[in-house]
């Protein structure tokens, strides 16, 4: 049986919908972009549109985490819009096509998936990252190993997410802590040294006071990649809660008429252990 024959079958109605909302999406892009389109959206680059698919990324988290299915099509609409601005740039530029992009994605999905669209075995997840492992190094790049194992992990990755894929790389290599003790032993090891940098008084102490911090992040960031959890979403969950409650601050401060500033501070602590209790009450 050939992958086409192992496709989803879509309705006629269906797939012309499909067709004509998609269509009209690429020809407002291609419109945009164009001599009587928007100034704005002709001056965008790839390079200016990176950091707005990155923010629109972490709305629609924020929309999927607040179950608000209203935000959450416009947040998947945004990252399609920015998607499909960026690959119309370089078809403009003549180095692609789009559909020379979703044909190879395309290729990309039905080769990776030969449990799905061939005859090959794959029962449960664990099993499919093998056979995913298997297919990049044996088929995608017919066997030739990397110059480095971390040499493809990109130097414009936010260094957060980076040193997260990079940590994960070296496990998948062996080369891993035997346990989440072994990763705390390393933090609490780690804030040592940071103190003993602080205690010096030498010219080397900026250098090494940041050489310090970059490790006991990295340390941090080890123990998300053990428990399972991204430390980019972590974080952005944390930043999000932590406005939430300064938020609860500012306005009761401002209702009291009070500064938010030093000399206050008991007061905004007591208020933040307010705003503690309430979130804590909520997510009951």
């Amino acid at each position: 049986m050939s992958y086409k024959e192992r496709l989803v079958h879509l309705k006629d109605e269906e797939a012309e919908s499909i067709r004509e909302s998609f269509t009209l999406f690429y020809r407002i892009i291609r419109t945009l972009r164009s001599p009587e389109g928007c100034p704005w959206d002709r001056k965008q680059t790839p390079e200016s549109l990176g950091p707005n698919l990155l923010e629109e990324a972490y709305e629609l988290i924020d929309a999927i985490e607040n179950n608000d299915f209203e935000n959450i099509e416009e947040e998947i609409g945004d990252i399609l819009l920015v998607t499909l601005m960026i690959a119309y740039i370089f078809e403009q530029k003549e180095k692609t096509t789009l559909s020379r992009i979703l044909d190879e994605i395309s290729a990309k999905l039905i080769r990776r998936h030969p449990h799905v669209f061939g005859d090959v075995n794959a029962e449960d997840p664990d099993e499919v990252i093998k056979l995913l492992n298997h297919i990049k190094t044996h088929v995608e790049k017919n066997g030739e190993k990397e110059e480095s194992i971390l040499g493809d992990i990109p130097r414009t990755m936010p260094p957060l997410e980076r040193a997260y894929k990079i940590q994960k790389r070296a496990a998948k290599h062996g080369f891993d802590w035997k346990d989440i003790e072994g990763v705390f032993g390393k933090i609490h090891e780690e804030i040592d040294e940071l103190k003993d940098t602080l205690k010096q008084n030498d010219q080397k102490r900026e250098i090494e006071t940041e050489e310090e911090l970059g490790d006991l992040l990295f340390s941090v960031i080890n123990v998300s990649r053990f428990l399972k959890k991204d430390p980019a979403i972590a974080l952005h969950r944390t930043n999000k809660k932590f406005i939430e409650r300064f938020n609860h601050i500012e306005g009761n401060m401002k209702n009291q008429g009070l500064a938010l500033s030093s000399e206050n501070f008991e007061k905004m602590d007591e208020l933040w252990e307010e705003a503690k209790r309430i979130h804590k009450n909520k997510n009951k």
